[in-house]
This record gives structure tokens, sequence and C-alpha cells, in this order.
């Protein structure tokens, strides 16, 4: 009985991905392909100009009804309406891996949390960025440290970056914040005490229901302040950094954790990549059934649409 146990645990687990968009075929595909613990046997997407050599459906409930033994899914799609997507596949005995963010409300997320551990399957809420090459060392680095305030400035441009992704101009999309919660999701990994929103400014087109851009003032019970500058319109190269100031000198991150300064020297950055190291920690849940389901950085940006004053500038066209 071990035995047969231990041959099915060695098994690749028979993923599906709904959802081809650029995340998809630059990140998730190449990283199922490489890792030996899944094996990639259909995906969900409307266009016909994705090309993969497994079966490819319209609906989420097509693929899992043609597809015998499939064990797990990658929801890919945007995020208005993924924990719907999520729901059915738990219902039909699926473990899930979500994309950032997880979905449009923290509600709907911790419900889809108790479903999974109700149902003994694996959820898995990503932040990639926080599998970027030198967060690790950056959190190792800081955990003995007192943090005495930080900022962080995220700024692209939404032309380059989201092309003709209509969505995130949408009600659930996030604008600038679905770029701004990678920046989110490393600070709250770094810090040792939760963060709140005490002030937040949301610039948002007159044409669209999502803000371009936003400024938000964050602290911790002790009133630690981190300043948030988040920007789509930026020309020229990205800027995605953090600084955290210390007792023993400032932490930067840079390129959106690819970098790492202490105190104003570089230091050379472990050869990690975000997507692969993602689905590794997924295989360790789905053999556990367990959930990992943090959602600190979407409770940050609700509470900057709770509580931001909104400031409506010049229209948005892509």
């Amino acid at each position: 009985m071990a035995s047969s146990t231990n041959a099915q645990d060695a098994a690749p687990i028979r993923i599906g991905i709904m959802g081809l968009g650029k995340i998809a075929q630059d990140q998730h595909i190449p990283s199922v392909a490489a890792n030996p613990h899944f094996q990639l046997v259909a995906a969900v997407t409307r266009s016909r100009r994705v090309q993969l050599d497994v079966p490819m459906y319209p609906t989420l409930g097509e693929m899992i009804a043609a597809t015998p033994g499939l064990q797990a899914v990658a929801l890919c799609t945007p995020p208005q309406g993924r924990c719907a997507l999520a729901r059915e596949a738990l219902d039909r005995g699926l473990h899930v891996m979500l994309e950032k963010p997880p979905g449009t409300g923290v509600g709907e997320v911790e419900e889809l949390a108790a479903r999974a551990r109700d149902h003994h399957l694996a959820l898995f809420a990503t932040w990639h960025s926080r599998e970027a090459p030198a967060v690790p060392q950056a959190c190792e680095w800081i955990a003995d440290k007192t943090v005495r305030g930080g900022a962080v400035i995220w700024k692209e441009d939404v032309r380059k970056w989201h092309p003709g992704q209509s969505w995130i101009w949408q009600a659930g999309g996030l604008g600038v914040f679905d770029p701004g919660i990678n920046a989110l999701s490393i600070v709250t990994k770094l810090l040792p005490r939760r963060l709140f929103v005490t002030r937040a400014v949301l610039h948002v087109p007159s044409n669209q229901q999502t803000p371009i851009a936003a400024e938000l003032a964050l602290a911790d019970g002790e009133g630690t302040p981190i300043d948030v500058a988040l920007d789509f319109r930026q020309s020229g190269d990205e800027q995605w950094d953090i600084r955290i100031d210390t007792d023993a000198g400032p932490l930067v991150l840079r390129g959106g954790g690819a970098q790492l300064e202490i105190d104003g020297a570089p230091i050379v950055a472990a050869a990690l990549q975000e997507y692969p190291r993602l689905y590794e920690r997924f295989a360790a849940l789905v053999r556990l059934k367990a959930v990992d389901v943090d959602l600190a950085p979407l409770k940050l940006v609700a509470d900057a649409f709770l509580i931001g004053r909104r400031v409506s500038v010049e229209p948005f066209e892509d």
C-alpha cells in the first residue's frame, strides 16, 4: 500500500491553465513545462491566436468535463470573475492556483480559502514579486533590524505593460494597483508588523473607473511611516524601487526586487526565478492539500479604495 501511495505522489500533477494572455504565455506555460511535478494537459481560451500542443476549450466546465484525471488548474484570467471560476474548480475537485490579485474583493477570497479547506484541496494565492531574486535575502537581513520608515516608488508606462487591456480600467480591475500590488506584496513580506492605510489619493481618469496613479501613506501599529507613489504615466524606464530605513542603514530593492543594496553597497542576489518558485510551492501545497492565501496586499488596496480621496484627471485612451 505504501509503495502505491509513493508512486502516486511521484506522478506529475495533471494541470490545466485558464486564460492564455501574456502572463500565461511568458511565465506559466514555460514554468509548467520545466517542472517535473506538473504535466500540462489542457487549456481554456477564447483566443484563436494561441497555439499549444494540448486540447483547448472555451470554458472551464468544458475543459473539466473533457479531461479525465485533471487535478489542478491555474487561473490566469483578469481578476473580475476569477473567484467564481475558482469556486467552480474547487467544487469539481480541482486544486487551484490564483494569479495576482487573487480576486476583486477580500471577502470572496476568504470564502474561497474556507471552501478549499472544506474540500481538502490546495488553494494558492500567488504573489510573484515575493519570489524576485533579492527579496528572500532582503527578508533575512531585515529580520532583526528596527524599521524606522520607508518609501515605495512604482512607476511604469501602462501602454507598454498593459497594452489594450481594457479590463484593468473597469471596476475590479485595480488600475495602477495591478502592478502596485506587487510592491505591496513585497513590503508586507519584508516588514514584521501589519500595515494599514492612513491616507490615500487616487487619480482617476474622467472616462475610466480605476486610478491611473495613487499616493498612499501607510503605517504600522507603532506609527512607522511608509510612503507609496504609484503611477501608470511613466515615460522612459520603469522605476520599481523600495527603500526601508533601519537602525543598521537603508535597505533598497530595485527593479521590482531583482537588485538589493544594503547601506549603499550592492548585494549579489540569488539566482532565483519567480514563477518556477511559485510552481514548486504549488506542487507542495497539492501534495499536502493545503491552503496558502495571504490577503495582506489586497487588504491595503481595498482600504485605499475605501478611504482614498478621488481626484479626476484627464481622460485615458489606449
